[in-house]
Parts: C-alpha cells; structure tokens; sequence
C-alpha cells in the first residue's frame, strides 16, 4: 500500500464515497474533504499528501484557488482537477499554473485512478530527490551512503560505531558494491579523519611487486630498483591502510603482512632499519576468507587479524527500494559531468530497473545512468525498457515475467485496443489496469494504428 494518501475535494458526498471505495478497493489510502479550507488547513499543518484531487466548483474556495493555494504551501504536490465539459480551456490554463492533469466529467474511474498512479509516483521520486539533496547538504554517513533500507540504515549505524575506533576492520562486498567508500567513511568519521587514507588493489599488482608496494624498498634492493620507495603501510602509518581484494594477495605476502600487523613496525627492502607503525587496517572481499582458508588458499590467522570487525555492503538486488534513489542520483552526476540536462526516469523505466539484478552493483547503476542521461540504450535492459524481465529467480518472480510477457503481448497484438485485451485475455477492467500498473505497462506505447482507443 501506499504511504502517501489520496486527498479528494468535492462537496458531493456521493463522489466522496463512490471514489473512496474504487480507490481503497485498489488498495490506495484516501482522506476526503467536503471544502477546500479543510483540506488547505490540513497541508498547512504538514499532514502528509501523495496527490491531492479536487473539483473544480465549489461553494466557498473553489478548485482553482485552491490549486494556488496548495502551491504557494507545497509547489511539487501533484494536484488533479475534475471539471465539466464547458471548463476545459479554464483547466488548460489551470496546468499551466502547475495543476498535474485534469478529468474531464464523466469520467471512468480507471482513468482518474491511472493519473493518480502516475502522479503519486512521481511525488515518490520528488520527495526522495528532497532526501537526497538534503543528506549531501548536511553531509554526514547518509550523504556519503545513500538508501533508506534497513540493510542500508544498518550499515551506517554500524560503521558510526565502528569509525571512531583503530579496530581492523573487514568489508564483505559484491564488485561494485561500494567497498572502498565504506573504508573511507570508516576513515574520515573517526580520528583519523586528517591523516593519510591510503588504498592498494591486491588483484591489481603483480605478485612480484606486492612486497614492494607493501613494505617499500631502499635504492639498490633488487634490479630496478633505482630509488629509494616508501611501501604502503609506512605511507598509511599514522592513519588507514585500505587493502581491497585480500584474497588476492600472494601466500608469502600474506606472511610478512601478519607479521607487520602483529609486531607494529616493518623494513623496508633491502634494509636492516626498523620503522615502526601506527595505522588501521580495513580489508575488502568479494570472497569467503574462511572457506579459502579451509582449501589452504588464505591464512586463517591473517584473517582473524583482519577481521577483528566485519561489516556486510548487502548487494543492489537486495535493496531495491534503493534504486530510484540511487538512480537519480547518478543521473545528476552525469549531468553535471557531460554538462547535460538531466532527463527524468518514466515509471516503465523504473519497473525495468527494479526487474534487473545488478550483478555489477552501483558501478553498473551508474553506467545505466550515465547511459540514460546521454540519450543512449542501457544494454541490460534491453533497448525497450518495457521488456520482459529475464527467467530465472524464484517461482513468484517466474509467474511474474510470465504474466507480464502475456500481456505486452496481448497489448502488441491489439496495437492498445484495451477492450480486445480484455475479451481476449477474459479479464475485468480493473484488474488489468492493476496488472498494467503492476509491470509498468502503458497503454499510449502500444497504439501504433487508428484501431486502438
């Protein structure tokens, strides 16, 4: 169910309750009003609204002065107006002052319950634009990790623990998931925030070269070794050594590592002269250290040094609530980077993200957006973000992609015409506009012929 309610304006009691009931039968949460002064009263005192609807003419303040009401209070409130046939052209006007849509009289109630949808979704982004826009102003962990799901909230209360300690810490994370950002928030939360953050790829450096990159080397070490070169722990030394994919760091590296870490004090290459030590270690992993330790493929006891803490990034599939968030966020980047306008995500565009499972996490959450925001195709969706989403998943999610092919289809092959989908397919209205809704599934792109109406 929605969070945010319906609002209905009319002094007829009867609309009052029929849509009442037609709304709350499609499971969306309404508040009626007899006049616009209660209504106007109830916005001002900040009682929540996802769109609000009004008639137009009404003893007292009628719809359009409310309209402007409603928007001097809150300009992003989509509101929806129900006029009769002779007020068309004053509810065009009334658009241009900001009104979402108007329905004209009669109407049937599919019609104004798929503006409302429209609208409501649209009210959903606005608001998570605001927490967005508002998290980067005041900065802290939840301008630094966007999401408000619980696996997400979790994170930051964990690492708001964590970060002003010197414990070591290890970071469990699908690729692209983040791992990096953790260990710098890890970092610049604590104490340690003015001291040096240094980061080293273990997968990145050839095996030959890890121990130099480690510990550094003095001029004359082995061959090629020209300079003098400070390692990576004695740069961090005094703040935070980042070591993204452990698991890839060779076995005898592994060894020197605990050593360092369970001494304090390293040499460099080449060199008698003990260096002491002073940092904190985080560690990044896509993999189990345990069950590598278990085949002999990682110290067991390099990982308890590691993993005095643990923390868990959950995957992009596991918080989908996210991605709106998330996604507008790049798209905005993006913007600002190619010095674009920034294009706005439809509701097919959205389902369709929600359908994908993001094996590449944010790094490909961020390609998509950036892909959207320069008007190209994003290849994992498919050049229609319409399509049907891929096999596989659980049972539910199966029935789902089924359900859903079967009625693009039925909706191609009558080019929109939504009674032959209805005959065919041997569905009652309101459950097909559910169902349409549901998969993210518009009418207008489906009428490709003078047929559909």
């Amino acid at each position: 169910m929605s969070e945010l309610p319906i609002w209905l304006v009319d002094d007829d009691p009867g609309v009052r309750e029929s849509l009442t009931q037609w709304f709350e039968l499609g499971e969306l949460p309404v508040r009626t009003f007899a006049a616009s002064e209660a209504a106007l009263a109830a916005l001002t005192a900040g009682e929540p609204c996802g769109v609000l609807i009004s008639d137009v003419k009404m003893p007292g303040m009628d719809g359009l002065a409310l309209l402007e009401a409603v928007l001097a209070v809150d300009a992003d409130l989509p509101v929806v107006l129900i006029t009769g046939h002779g007020d068309v052209p004053m509810a065009v006007d009334a658009m241009r002052q900001g009104a979402w849509d108007f329905i004209e009289k009669p109407f049937e109630p599919e019609q104004l319950e798929e503006q409302v949808q429209r609208a409501l979704e649209r009210r959903r982004l606005g608001q998570e634009n605001r927490r967005l826009r508002q998290a980067l102003r005041q900065g802290g962990l939840a301008g630094r990790l966007l999401g408000e799901s619980s696996g997400m909230q979790r994170l930051r209360e964990q690492i708001a623990n964590l970060a002003p300690t010197r414990a070591s810490v290890l970071v469990h994370g699908e690729t692209g998931s983040g791992k990096e950002v953790v260990a710098r928030c890890l970092h610049e939360f604590g104490p340690g925030e003015a001291t040096p953050f240094v980061a080293l790829n273990c997968g990145a450096i050839a095996p030959e070269l890890i121990e130099s990159e480690l510990f550094g080397h003095e001029r004359g070490a082995f061959t090629g070794a020209l300079e003098t070169r400070i390692g990576k722990l004695e740069h961090a030394s005094g703040g935070t050594l980042f070591l993204d994919e452990v698991e890839s760091m060779p076995p005898a590296a592994q060894v020197k590592l605990l050593r360092a870490l369970q001494e304090g004090e390293i040499s460099r290459l080449g060199s008698n002269r003990v260096i002491h030590l002073d940092l904190r270690v985080v560690a990044a992993t896509k993999a189990d250290l345990l069950a590598l330790a278990a085949r002999g493929e990682f110290r067991e006891d390099l990982y308890y040094r590691l993993a005095i803490a643990e923390l868990s990034i959950p995957a992009l599939r596991e918080r989908r609530e996210d991605l709106a968030l998330l996604f507008n966020h790049f798209c905005r980047q993006a913007a600002e980077v190619h010095q674009r306008g920034q294009r706005e995500a439809s509701a097919e565009l959205l389902a369709a993200l929600a359908r994908h499972d993001w094996p590449g996490n944010l790094r490909e959450l961020r390609n998509a957006a950036t892909r959207f925001t320069l008007g190209l195709d994003i290849p994992q969706l498919g050049a229609d973000p319409q399509a049907a989403p891929s096999a596989g998943g659980s049972l539910g999610d199966q029935v789902a992609a089924f359900e859903a092919s079967l009625l693009r289809a039925a909706l191609a092959r009558h080019h929109g015409n939504i009674q032959a989908v209805l005959d065919e397919l041997d569905l009652p209205r309101r459950t097909l506009n559910q169902k349409m809704h549901r998969y993210g599934l518009r009418r207008e792109a489906f009428l490709d012929t003078p047929s559909a109406r």
